[in-house]
């Protein structure tokens, strides 16, 4: 199996890489976003736990989050090659949550690629966006700017975590969607 994190600040192009790896490699995305909002539309028991946090502005706790996980994990398994973990782990416990997770289903962590781009270039990507986007948030520099440095607080982390067991690769996030989906594919296959 390959099971992928995909790293890269907003912007960064990590989620149209996430589409094309998971299609080459006959691999499952899983964003936590969308698992949040699955789950509460289905209103699983998980889903309405989570919909109870989110209601009131608070971050859903971890243990919901890897229940999440574990469902669809064991949902696909057998039914992909692997999975990547798009948005998910953000902290080192749940990086250490999502490796005992995996070690229950018999797999790990292969390897953790990030989407190295600079803060001027995510600035101006996500500002051209916001033209076509609908989000508010897309188009206000100083959120951008914000969520930017969110990114590199809250994963580093995480970076760390996988640097120590050697899993952790930087690539350049700045050229065509191809050249960066080929440098991530020759990375994958290594």
């Amino acid at each position: 199996m390959i099971n992928l994190i995909l790293f890269g600040p907003p912007g960064s192009g990590k989620g149209t890489q996430a589409v094309k790896l998971a299609e080459h490699f006959n691999l499952l995305h899983i964003s936590t976003g969308d698992l949040f909002r699955n789950e509460m539309k289905n209103e699983t028991p998980l889903g309405l736990e989570a919909k109870s946090y989110i209601s009131k502005g608070e971050l859903v706790p971890d243990e919901v989050t890897i229940g999440m996980l574990s469902n669809k994990v064991d949902e696909n398994i057998g039914k992909v090659d692997g999975f990547i973990f798009d948005g998910f782990p953000r902290t080192e416990p749940q990086a250490e949550a999502l490796d005992k997770l995996l070690t229950l289903k018999n797999t790990e962590i292969t390897k953790v690629l990030a989407l190295d781009v600079p803060e001027e270039e995510i600035v101006g990507r996500i500002l051209e966006r916001a033209k076509t986007s609908g989000r508010a948030d897309d188009a206000d520099e100083t959120i951008i700017r914000n969520r930017f440095n969110i990114y590199l607080n809250e994963t580093a982390q995480v970076a760390d975590h996988y640097k120590k067991v050697d899993k952790f690769v930087a690539l350049d996030g700045v050229g065509t969607i191809e050249s960066i989906f080929e440098a991530l594919k020759a990375e994958i296959e290594k």
